[in-house]
């Protein structure tokens, strides 16, 4: 298999970057950036004016970061806290006072920082079920793709995936895509017995028939082939709107989503950049084997969903009593 030649095309990511530096940055609470990668890359998106960092964490170690990085903090505000534990802690509490509109994770375990948002105290939940979505800068693919649930959601129930698909839905209209088209995936296509995600998927297309899930057309069961297929579709005789052209894939459990986008990275040459979605502010959620353009968009990403809800609150406001 040859590599992927990037350099021929304007990335997906860079287009998306470029669009947000037209839009004033959000104030970001980035938990322990405590290593080069973590700390370079929220410093890189204050830089290009996606957001602004508060860091939060041991002061030296994040100097220490700052240094190894050649990264030049400047009036960056720090909060100094112990240990990661209480970095997790204290992020949430500046999206608490209002202090910060996202989250970000740094050199911590995600599950540590997750603690810290799910719980009671923190008041970031809301009544939907909290998921992961990557969006996916794949070359052979002809837009940004999405991809859910393949970090949080282990094994979704019919409830869980109706909020993974929600918000994946939220999320592509802040992105500009007014009708996402969402591919449900399973083995095949026809709905069985013997594979429970495909009734699955065939409970969820007529939940969005009858109002329950809205802003979005839905398909499936789905073939991964058919779903990403045009071509494929037709042979098998598929009639869909969606088939070939889907904004957001959804997976039958985490296992099968965090593979189908590792695939996509290491065999396609494909970016990720990933978010925590359904707290009450998106949280970006990096991995240190990140690239800066994958860190960059995930900030992206989270800074129009900021926008989004910035909108839509004022119209909420605006409106007649």
């Amino acid at each position: 298999m040859h590599p992927v030649n990037r350099e021929s095309e304007p990335s997906k990511y860079e287009r998306l970057i470029s669009r947000v530096q037209e839009l004033p940055p959000a104030i970001t609470a980035v938990a322990h950036p405590c290593d080069a990668s973590s700390i370079s890359g929220a410093m890189e998106a204050a830089e290009l004016g996606i957001i602004r960092p508060i860091l939060v964490g041991p002061s030296a170690k994040i100097l220490a970061a700052a240094k190894a990085a050649g990264v030049a903090l400047g009036e960056t505000r720090i909060v100094d806290v112990p240990h990661s534990h209480a970095a997790a802690q204290a992020a949430v509490e500046l999206v608490q006072n209002g202090e910060a509109e996202l989250l970000m994770k740094g050199s911590l375990h995600t599950d540590e920082l997750m603690a810290a948002v799910v719980s009671r105290a923190s008041n970031l939940r809301t009544e939907r079920r909290i998921s992961h979505v990557f969006i996916m800068d794949v070359p052979t693919y002809h837009k940004p793709l999405i991809i859910t649930d393949a970090a949080i959601n282990i094994a979704p129930t019919l409830d869980d995936k109706a909020d993974i698909i929600r918000n994946a839905v939220d999320l592509a209209h802040a992105l500009g895509i007014a009708q996402p088209k969402v591919a449900i995936l399973s083995a095949v296509e026809t709905v069985t017995t013997k594979i429970p995600s495909t009734i699955e998927a065939g409970a969820l297309c007529k939940m969005a028939d009858r109002g329950q899930i809205q802003g979005a057309l839905l398909d499936g069961p789905l073939a991964f082939d058919n779903a990403i297929s045009r071509e494929a579709a037709q042979t098998k005789g598929i009639v869909s709107e969606v088939a070939g052209d889907p904004d957001i894939l959804v997976v039958p459990d985490l296992e099968s989503g965090n593979m189908l986008a590792k695939q996509l990275t290491f065999l396609a040459g494909a970016l990720a950049a990933g978010l925590v979605l359904g707290a009450r502010v998106p949280i970006i959620l990096t991995s240190r084997a990140d690239s800066q353009k994958t860190r960059l968009a995930s900030c992206a990403v989270a800074v129009l969903l900021v926008h989004a809800k910035r909108a839509a609150v004022a119209a909420v406001e605006a409106s007649p009593a």
